[in-house]
């Protein structure tokens, strides 16, 4: 029995399924993340919205718990006897400070009570001056609003205890006669203000706070290892600015959790609540390991589903493989036998029919191989036909030198010499002193044909003999010059050649002083540089014009790369072809 292994196809289905599938279920994490905090936080906000709204409402009623006090001791009868000219006794004096003692306002550590005649009623123990009073600036403090009592968050400095606390103030009025008011204040204890959070479970968790109508925090309470950002403290400061009462911030992200606060309106003080991001995000870490059981129970499913599915499909798969792998390119008679009436079933019959093929071609190989070998004989010798080209010239040239035709001992020396040097021995590479000569015969051949068209001038910069070019690259051009340059000239033309090394780069120049090239063909031979090797050919595909050119640009890449330049400049009086080539020619890469 054959043992199933996992195949390669097997193992990149299960990564790619397994990739898709954890994509998926992330994409669907996050879609479920983002729902359910919101919602989740949607709850906890509405929650703490409501119990903000009833503590700040819990604010407004303990202001006017001390409104009302404070009404009800400027109603007093010894109050009111006090702010009289007449002076009262000691006995009265007595009796009105510890009246202030049993007010019925909870959490009172201290008072001070300042009549219009700079009397000071205090506790007993106290031992307070009018001085005293005017150097604490509470009397500053006071708006002059008629009837209005006043929160005042402020240092200590008439108790002398030095720590900030809230005094309620007013000022005390008489109710018969026009006389100046006396000033009321009550120094509170901090379970004043803490009495509205007192007793309440649902802050455990979230942060709530008091800010007087200047910003400065009068009361808070903390969660454990929470603590206010300096920068959400400042936000918080600026709730101050709001003039307006009730709820004034609702579900205001912070940077350490939603802020809702509410204004008294009255005392301009202001109950905030803070819950924290990690309250708002409670209860989700059980969801979210909840759906992570579920993800990896499907990825298990999906896995084990995977597998059986791929088996089925890559057992025909395997049995190509294990063929393929067995064929040793002799025996062809191992094909491949499946049916699962899938694509599967073509790709055996294509590995079937692929053996037959590669059998024919084998056969044909061989029977190529043969007559190349036939070839190869008639190409030996056929060697001998340039030895009897250049034996028959040399005849030919005997015979005008005995006739005298020098024209013709001429033309015939310059084909020859033009022939051995285009030959080269078969080698692409010549000296530049083979290239000049090659290109020198040929223009002395066309001055013969074209009697006083044309002069020309080769200055040669280098050491001819001791550099190395690809042959057969100047001829072209000049062959250009001459048939297109000179087209409309009957005499007077010149060809000039240039061969220097500039910039450690050898390279040359052709100059003819004919008809300027069309400036739309110069930029179309300069964008050879541009165009794959493959496609050069098809630049020109009437071969007329500008195959020659493509057939230099063709080599030159192929011999030496991309870095060669081919570059046409159209002159006023004339054309010039620089082409530059990588190195200084020194070295002869075919030796």
């Amino acid at each position: 029995m054959r043992r199933w292994k996992i195949s390669g196809i097997q193992k990149k289905y299960l990564s790619n399924t397994v990739a898709l599938l954890v994509l998926a279920l992330l994409l669907s994490s996050v879609g479920v993340w983002i729902y359910v905090r919101n919602n989740m936080a949607n709850v906890v906000v509405d929650k703490y919205e409501f119990m903000t709204e009833k503590m700040g409402i819990s604010l407004d009623s303990l202001y006017k718990k001390s409104e009302e006090i404070t009404a009800k001791c400027i109603i007093d009868e010894n109050v009111q006897k006090s702010l009289q000219t007449r002076e009262m006794a000691t006995v009265e004096k007595n009796a009105l400070s510890k009246y202030f003692a049993y007010i019925d306002l909870d959490h009172v550590l201290e008072y001070c009570y300042v009549d219009n005649k700079e009397n000071v009623y205090t506790k007993s123990y106290s031992d307070l001056s009018y001085e005293d009073f005017k150097e604490s600036g509470l009397d500053e403090l006071l708006s002059d609003h008629y009837a209005k009592t006043e929160w005042l968050f402020r240092k200590d400095s008439l108790f002398g205890s030095g720590e900030k606390a809230l005094f309620i103030g007013r000022n005390v009025h008489s109710m018969e006669y026009l006389h100046p008011p006396g000033m009321l204040f009550f120094k509170m204890d901090e379970k004043f203000l803490q009495s509205i959070v007192e007793e309440k479970k649902e802050i455990e968790n979230i942060a709530v706070g008091i800010i007087d109508d200047r910003g400065e925090f009068c009361m808070q309470h903390m969660p454990e290892n929470f603590s206010i950002s300096s920068q959400d403290r400042k936000k918080i400061s600026k709730l101050s600015e709001n003039s307006d009462a009730g709820m004034i911030s609702v579900r205001e992200r912070l940077q350490g959790g939603i802020l809702q606060a509410y204004r008294q309106k009255e005392s301009g003080f202001i109950i905030f609540t803070l819950v924290p991001n990690e309250v708002l995000s409670q209860g989700f870490t059980q969801i979210f390991y909840v759906l992570l059981g579920i993800y990896l129970v499907v990825i298990l499913i999906a896995v084990g589903i995977s597998l059986y599915v791929s088996k089925i499909f890559t057992r025909p798969i395997q049995t190509i493989s294990e063929e393929m792998e067995r064929f040793d390119g002799k025996d062809f008679s191992h094909t491949v036998h499946i049916q699962t009436n899938t694509e599967l079933d073509k790709i055996g019959n294509s590995y079937n029919e692929m053996l037959g093929n590669i059998q024919i071609l084998l056969e044909e190989i061989k029977k190529q191989e043969k007559e190349l070998r036939t070839s190869e004989l008639h190409m030996l010798i056929n060697q001998i036909k340039p030895h009897f080209l250049y034996n028959t010239l040399d005849t030919i040239y005997m015979l005008a030198r005995i006739n005298g035709e020098e024209t013709t001992m001429k033309m015939i020396q310059a084909l020859s010499s033009y022939l051995r040097l285009s030959l080269s021995k078969g080698s692409d590479i010549v000296t530049i002193a083979d290239e000049l000569e090659n290109v020198r015969s040929y223009m002395e051949i066309q001055q013969i044909r074209n009697q006083n068209l044309f002069s020309y001038e080769i200055d040669c910069q280098v050491e001819e003999r001791e550099r190395w070019i690809l042959k057969l690259i100047l001829q072209p051009l000049v062959e250009n010059a001459v048939k297109y340059g000179f087209a409309d000239l009957y005499t007077g033309g010149i060809i000039k050649i240039e061969v220097k090394e500039i910039s450690g780069k050898l390279t040359l120049f052709v100059y003819n002083n004919g008809t300027p090239m069309d400036q739309s063909m110069a930029d179309k031979i300069n964008a050879l540089a541009e165009v794959p090797v493959v496609e050069l050919k098809h630049i020109f595909p009437d071969k007329k014009q500008g195959y020659g050119v493509v057939n230099i640009v063709t080599r030159l890449r192929l011999k030496y790369g991309d870095s060669v330049r081919f570059v046409y400049e159209v002159r006023q009086e004339g054309t010039t072809c620089m082409i530059q080539l990588p190195g200084n020619g020194k070295e002869n890469d075919e030796l």
